[in-house]
């Protein structure tokens, strides 16, 4: 059953599934509304939930982009299928069905983000710290760049070229830096530099000049220069990283500083929202995990995949026997061979089930399951 229809229960079809064509509970079939043109009626009735789930994944890239969370994208979407059902008698196919649900999906970022602050990764909002400066308070979530799983915004059937360039335009520094544009100049830059769209596509979505498109892509190019870092690109997995990982398994399973020290790039980074504390430097890592970080120790790692890179579920022993709870999501930046950046999301309990992990990992040896025994879309095969 489509995520459209599990939110929006209709009548079923034997077998549990709804058939298709059939409208959310309390919509109006499409082309049903009086004064409604034979050509826009005509063109409703070519569509169904499943043309329109067919296009779910990539509105769910674009709106995380947009947005800088994984829930917020969700939400957009479905918010965007709706809008959709409701309006596919008006459809008159003068555009493409694709162009028309990014014309919708865009107005419901831009409605969602008037008037937001910005999402933010820690170091946009400051110098790293020191491994024994006290983490801080909690800030919020609405703050800060959230991640995404693979499988929500990742094609399964594009062409590798394809896939990867998209595993870089979600990158958590790419999305962070997205949130520094003015929202029509973020729109503007995603369809044209990462979609590929033509200026005169993005100028009839948002209803504006092919100038003014291209004005705006200049402003945000600008931005986007200004406040670049200095990013390795995103390596694809080899059968190396495969080994690098396993060992990383093992080592953190164990907690083992002297096998840790080996995989970390000496420059290494974490980060570990929602705190704004972040650390620069092997050392400084190494140091804080066996500080304010040792209630780590004991730890087990469940492996899935988050922003086109390598992530873990982390489970903390609870203080009971044999009992583990949710604590942070991992992801890993890998470059030549070693570790280069850890981004620690604390926020577990809400971001497990998104990513296909467990609340509760129940036992120890499904816990260990290495990266080398999962399937392509890093669940254990």
């Amino acid at each position: 059953m489509s995520q459209l229809e599990t939110a929006a229960p209709t009548s079923t079809a034997p077998g549990g599934t709804a058939p298709a064509g059939t409208a959310p509970a309390g919509v109006a079939p499409a082309g049903t509304a009086p004064g409604i043109s034979p050509r826009a009626s005509q063109t409703a009735h070519r569509y169904d939930t499943a043309d329109l789930e067919s296009h779910r994944r990539e509105l769910t890239g674009y709106c995380y982009r947009m947005l800088g969370s994984g829930f917020e994208a969700d939400d957009a979407v479905q918010d965007t299928m709706v809008r959709a059902w409701r309006s596919l008698d008006r459809f008159d196919g003068r555009s493409s069905l694709r162009t028309w649900l990014y014309r919708i999906a865009t107005n419901v970022c831009l409605d969602q983000l008037n008037g937001r602050a910005r999402r933010a990764r820690p170091m946009d909002l400051g110098p790293a710290s020191s491994a024994d400066t006290p983490v801080g308070p909690l800030i919020t979530d609405n703050l800060w760049v959230q991640p995404v799983h693979d499988r929500a915004v990742l094609s399964e059937s594009a062409d590798p070229a394809e896939v990867a360039a998209t595993r870089e335009s979600i990158r958590l520094a790419f999305v962070s830096a997205l949130q520094l544009l003015p929202p029509r100049q973020r729109a503007v830059l995603i369809l044209r530099e990462v979609l590929r769209w033509q200026a005169g596509e993005v100028a009839e979505l948002l209803g504006t000049s092919v100038a003014s498109v291209n004005s705006a892509l200049q402003r945000a190019r600008a931005t986007i220069d200004s406040h670049a870092h200095e990013e390795r690109p995103t390596e694809a997995m080899s059968p190396e990283q495969q080994i690098l990982l396993d060992r990383y398994v093992e080592a953190f399973q164990r907690y083992d500083m002297k096998a840790l020290t080996s995989l970390l790039h000496a420059d290494a980074v974490q980060t570990m929202p929602p705190y704004e504390l972040w650390l620069s430097g092997r050392d400084h890592i190494l140091e804080f995990w066996q500080g304010q970080g040792h209630g780590c120790r004991g730890s087990l790692l469940l492996p899935t995949t988050a922003n086109g890179l390598p992530a873990f579920g982390q489970y903390r022993p609870s203080g009971t026997p044999g009992r583990y709870e949710p604590w942070a999501l991992q992801l890993l930046t890998i470059a030549g061979g070693q570790i280069v950046e850890f981004s620690f999301f604390l926020n577990a309990a809400e971001l497990f089930p998104s990513f296909g992990l467990p609340l509760d990992p129940n036992l120890r040896a499904a816990a260990s399951v290495p990266m080398s025994s999962s399937g392509p879309d890093g669940q254990p095969s």
